[in-house]
This record gives structure tokens, C-alpha cells and sequence, in this order.
């Protein structure tokens, strides 16, 4: 897995530059941006971390960045941190996919706690990117008549049942089973059922 970040997007630089000294003193790798624009500007898919994000800034707000980072497919981790007056905001921004919450003046423990929790929750991201990613190559090696035989299997048709609906004799559905099988990776139908799920569920922004 790449190196990972902590992003931290405020227009305070005494703030950006405490929070980076506490961070980088508990061998943690950041980088400092001063506006939500310039983040966006640098910003990659390839960036995994998280990001701690002001709610309110100049120009683009943190929640406006975050919206912006949701449409661009971001599954980037995000601490906002508020002012008391910006709850509400923070809350609603929960609500729409962002990780947690911090209120300044914050506690140290508190705020690396999370940011630990961020990075955590990235890397399983990752990993189910990358398990999504090789059971993807996995089906796409599968045959037409692969794929339908693998439809039938994992919802539970009996092999007699996929021979009728594919007008193909119970021998060739055995043959079809056990290539799927093969192809896949996978020991049993539950197994090849988790694939195909964890396929259809992509990571949670």
C-alpha cells in the first residue's frame, strides 16, 4: 500500500502548523494546505490517508470540499473540525459520508485517536479495493456461458435447473460448475456468492 497522509486543509497556519508538530512527533507524514482550492488543486485518487478539513474557510468551504471530493469518487477518510457554532454543519455532513467530528480548542489525544481511526478505516478501504479489484480480472477471464452458469449458481439453482433454463445437458453444467469454480478461486457456492457480493458492494466513501 503507497505511503499514507494526513491532509490537513485550513486557513489557519497556526493551527496547520501545531497540528502537523503533534501529528509528525507521533510519526505520522502530512501535508498542510491553506485552502480548500488548493487541496483540490493537488488532489488525486491516488492519495490515501485521510483528511482533516476546517468547516469554515475563505472561498470554498471544508463541507463544499467535501461534496466536491464525493463527486470525484474520494474515499479519503474526513475529520472536520468545527467551531461550536458549526455542530449542525458537521452533523449534516455525517450524515453525507464524513468520518467524524473534532471541536477546537481540541485535545491532543483526542484528535490522534481519530486520526488513527482514519487511517485504519483507509487502509481496510484499500484492501477491499484491491479484493475487488481481483475478483473483477477473475470474472472477466469467465466464459459467456461461464457467466450464466455463475448467475444460476449463486442463486442457488440446482444443476439440473440451470441445464433446463440453458437448454444444455447436466454433464456440460458440471463441466461449466466446476471451470467457474476453478476460475474463481473458490472452494464452495458460499464462497463464490461472497465474491460476487463483495463485487457488487463498492468501499463506502
Amino acid at each position: 500500500m503507497k505511503e499514507q497522509y494526513v491532509f490537513i486543509v485550513d486557513d489557519d497556519e497556526a493551527l496547520r502548523d501545531s497540528l502537523a508538530w503533534l501529528l509528525e512527533g507521533n510519526g505520522l507524514r502530512v501535508r498542510m494546505f491553506a485552502s480548500a482550492t488548493a487541496f483540490l488543486e493537488a488532489y488525486s485518487n491516488a492519495m490515501t490517508g485521510c483528511l482533516v478539513l476546517d468547516v469554515r474557510m475563505p472561498g470554498m468551504s471544508g463541507l463544499e470540499l467535501h461534496e466536491r471530493l464525493q463527486g470525484l469518487g474520494s474515499t479519503l477518510p474526513i475529520i472536520f473540525v468545527t467551531g461550536h457554532g458549526d455542530v449542525p454543519m458537521a452533523v449534516a455532513a455525517l450524515k453525507k459520508g464524513a468520518t467524524d467530528f473534532i471541536e477546537k480548542p481540541f485535545n491532543n489525544n483526542d484528535i490522534l485517536r481519530l486520526v488513527e481511526q482514519c487511517l485504519a478505516t483507509d487502509r481496510e478501504r484499500a484492501g477491499q479495493r484491491r479484493r475487488q479489484a481481483e475478483i473483477r480480472k477473475r470474472l472477466d477471464i469467465l466464459t459467456p456461458r461461464e457467466r450464466e452458469v455463475l448467475e444460476r449458481m449463486t442463486a442457488g439453482r440446482l444443476n439440473k435447473q440451470i441445464a433446463d433454463e440453458l437448454g444444455i445437458s447436466i454433464k456440460t453444467v458440471e463441466v461449466h460448475r466446476a471451470r467457474v469454480m476453478d476460475k474463481m478461486e473458490v472452494r464452495s457456492v458460499a464462497e463464490l456468492v461472497q465474491c460476487v457480493m463483495q463485487d457488487s458492494n463498492p468501499p463506502v466513501a
